[in-house]
């Protein structure tokens, strides 16, 4: 996923994952939170780099399921 927006702030990046830290005036701040929350949940990792066209792309790597 992508936005166009103006990206995050290089200080910011390593707290935006967690709960309650929002950079909108009306934020809650914890969808971030329960997204990384599940995906370390099933063994994977979640982050977000900033775009140099502006925006910010998030990624998620999730471990293949074993074979049954």
């Amino acid at each position: 996923m992508a936005d166009k927006g103006d990206g995050i702030l290089a200080e910011k990046v390593a707290e935006i994952f967690k709960p309650f830290f929002t950079t909108k005036a009306q934020g809650m701040g914890i969808g971030l939170s329960i997204a990384h929350t599940i995906v370390q949940a099933h063994g994977g990792r979640i982050w977000a780099e900033n775009v140099p066209s502006g925006g910010v792309v998030f990624h998620v790597s999730l471990p293949l399921a074993a074979p049954r």
